[in-house]
């Protein structure tokens, strides 16, 4: 199974929106001039309230997140593939105690490869990748929770206005703080992206489900509003249900709502672009 994952997605992908081509020759094109330094997932900050417990000062909470990509080579790599370096920063903030005290911070940096794949015409099919990633709480002792994993990802759009993403994980190096973890992450996720509105209204939905035969997993709903056409700033309404959604506690299930405020990521604005 691993050989034919390794097989399939031999090489991942980093274009962002910046990209406004299509065929083979304009993308490669357009690389050349794309800027080293862009968002790689939202970069947010929500503030919200637990749905399945009582709502007070320690179960209200605010949660960030800044995340970056800097490509590493311009040029064209064997496979016409990309070398590049992410890092996402995720925090929990119980802002509303006393202190305001930070419940968790996750951080995860990665190492990646990337790759534009083609039909049989030369036009755009999908984004296909391959990362190293690792994600660890910064803690020590019973608190230390990290796991490491090569990640195989791709991206293809199913309608002008509708984006699929699947990512498939192999873990490694995760057992000693951790060693359910995939009984709560599962082998990976599915991304489903929704334009009602182009650059307006988006809706987002997320679903990971568990190495296990019970409802062990996560269901994350995002709905995007962007008030200002002159501004890149959107509002976000955020649901996330089920287990896993930091280190610390991922075996303990939240339902919480959360709004506030994204720049959103446009590293796959290119798949909305053709069908």
């Amino acid at each position: 199974m691993k050989k034919k994952l390794l097989y399939t997605f031999s090489v991942l992908f980093l274009l962002s929106g910046y990209l406004n081509a299509q065929t083979r020759k304009e993308i490669n094109d357009t690389i050349a001039k794309m800027p080293l330094f862009s968002i790689h997932k939202d970069n947010y900050f929500i503030s919200g309230i637990p749905t399945n417990t009582e709502v007070s000062k320690k179960t209200a909470d605010a949660k960030y997140q800044i995340s970056f990509k800097q490509l590493l080579t311009r040029n064209t790599l064997p496979l016409d593939s990309y070398l590049y370096l992410t890092y996402t920063q995720k925090a929990f903030w119980n802002i509303y105690e006393f202190s305001s005290p930070f419940q968790e911070i996750n951080f995860n940096p990665g190492i990646g490869l990337g790759k534009a794949i083609y039909k049989e015409d030369d036009q755009l099919a999908g984004l296909a990748a391959i990362e190293l990633e690792h994600e660890s709480n910064g803690r020590d002792s019973i608190y230390s929770r990290s796991w490491n994993r090569v990640t195989f990802s791709y991206h293809t759009s199913i309608s002008p206005k509708t984006v699929l993403s699947v990512k498939a994980w192999v873990p490694f190096k995760y057992k000693d703080g951790n060693p359910e973890l995939l009984e709560y992450v599962g082998p990976g996720e599915v991304n489903l992206s929704h334009e009602f509105k182009p650059d307006k209204l988006v809706f987002n939905l997320m679903i990971r489900k568990g190495l296990n035969w019970e409802w062990k997993g996560a269901i994350r709903s995002r709905l995007y509003y962007r008030p200002f056409e002159a501004s890149s700033l959107y509002l976000m309404l955020e649901w996330y249900s089920g287990h896993a959604e930091s280190l610390i506690d991922y075996s303990e299930f939240k339902s919480i709502v959360r709004f506030g405020f994204v720049i959103r990521s446009n590293e796959l604005g290119i798949l909305r672009a053709f069908d």
